[in-house]
């Protein structure tokens, strides 16, 4: 029977094949939170879009670009930076959502309470100069490109500020990292220490915030360019109208927004100047 519709399917014009809707989310929290976090989305996809939406869990925030590069998936939750370097290799991908909190996202300069340093109004090279750092993950917007960024525009080269650098994997293990004093601080999402801060995660008797940066966008959902050939015309608009709808709170808090907003690529120039600058998209 499946074999005769899918004939039937193939001969009809303009008819496709029903198939199912691949994504993925840049990995930039524990493993089995984000697991969680977007098979509760695929769920919610699919009864709004009617047709199988699978999440595909990636290890890198490479790994994430590679996927849509290759088409093992059509949607993505990406990152500022992720998602340049993603609509850059497939021509023709939209950003098409942000979290409402994605279009002035900051980075949050973190230190081990036992540095002895307190809240900074401006970043100071006597403050920072010779401390051990971690970023996050290599590919983070928020745990890398906008703090090395300010660091740099600041301070100047981050290898002759800092006595040792590190790079955690994910916001998570940044403030594991210097809670523990492995590194004496750290940049991470804000978003992800004030979420720490809600549930205990992190202590702010052995780790605290010392400095903010200015906003920046962020976040954002990208579908591939050839998202309506593949599923059907008006699709993308339908992904995005579900992207946008999303409401229901249990949804939200597990990314954690207050709601979803239009984006398009434009509203991410600023991300792809700042990662030219810094040669990270060389």
């Amino acid at each position: 029977m499946r074999t005769f519709l899918l004939l039937l399917a193939l001969l009809m014009p303009g008819a496709l094949v029903a198939e199912p809707l691949y994504f993925t989310a840049i990995p930039d929290q524990d493993e089995s939170r984000l697991r969680t976090r977007f098979e509760q989305v695929a769920h919610y996809l699919a009864q709004e879009l009617g047709t199988e939406v699978r999440y595909v869990p990636v290890k890198s925030y490479a790994a994430a670009v590679t996927a849509f590069r290759n088409n093992q998936v059509q949607l993505a939750w990406f990152g500022g930076l992720s998602g340049v370097q993603a609509r850059r290799l497939v021509p023709g991908s939209q950003a098409i959502a942000q979290g409402y909190e994605d279009q002035f996202f900051k980075t949050y300069f973190i230190v081990n309470t036992s540095t002895g340093l307190s809240n900074m109004s401006a970043l100071k090279r006597e403050e920072l100069e010779g401390l051990s750092f971690t970023y996050g993950s290599k590919g983070s917007t928020s745990g890398r490109l906008m703090p090395q960024y300010y660091i740099e525009k600041y301070l100047g080269p981050d290898h002759e500020l800092f006595s040792r650098i590190g790079y955690s994997g994910d916001h998570n293990r940044t403030i594991a990292q210097v809670q523990a004093g492995v590194y004496q601080a750290g940049a991470v999402n804000y978003k992800v220490w004030q979420q720490a801060i809600r549930e205990g995660i992190a202590d702010p008797e052995k780790v605290k915030v010392v400095w903010e940066t200015p906003p920046y966008p962020d976040y954002q959902w990208t579908v591939r360019g050839d998202m309506d050939q593949r599923f059907g015309e008006g699709f993308t608009d339908k992904v995005q109208a579900a992207l946008i709808g999303m409401e229901d709170p249990k949804l939200l808090n597990a990314f954690p927004r207050q709601g979803f907003i239009e984006a398009d690529n434009e509203d991410f120039r600023p991300i792809e100047e700042v990662a030219e600058s810094i040669g990270l998209l060389n």
